[in-house]
């Protein structure tokens, strides 16, 4: 897996955002390639089962648990550096991403772990439909 990541672009690519390690960017890269079969980045996560399930009537949005339709595999891997993630979060806050942490101070550790993996996935499209590593947007 290593060998193929270094010498797929995409998944060198995908490598520059935090959270996903060779393993994760050479399957993402091996199963959806470039990326252009979605439409957008909330279609890839929905594909993964990484979206919640829409429970809405007469005007009223309720948002339920994710649907876990698509690609198991995909998605444990990306829940699982996400885990990574949030559990550097609490051991160096100083390295933390600002949203993550607001994040975490409002909802439970798992839910966020979910919900930065689904942001992930829409991140890992848009990587590879542009062709260009990922930049963090500074404020």
């Amino acid at each position: 897996m290593r060998i193929q990541a270094r010498l797929s672009r995409q998944a060198q690519l995908l490598q520059t955002i935090p959270g996903v390690g060779p393993v994760t960017a050479s399957a993402v890269a091996a199963t959806i390639g470039s990326g252009h079969q979605f439409k957008s980045g909330r279609e890839f996560a929905a594909w993964l089962g990484l979206t919640p399930r829409n429970h809405s009537s007469g005007g009223k949005e309720r948002l339920g648990k994710i649907t876990k339709m698509g690609d198991r595999y995909l998605r444990q891997l990306i829940v699982v550096g996400m885990t990574s993630r949030v559990r550097q979060v609490t051991n160096h806050p100083e390295r933390a991403d600002p949203w993550l942490t607001k994040l975490l101070q409002r909802k439970p550790t798992r839910l966020a772990t979910v919900a930065m993996a689904n942001k992930t996935a829409r991140i890992m499209w848009a990587v590879l439909t542009r062709n260009e590593p990922y930049r963090p947007h500074t404020a």
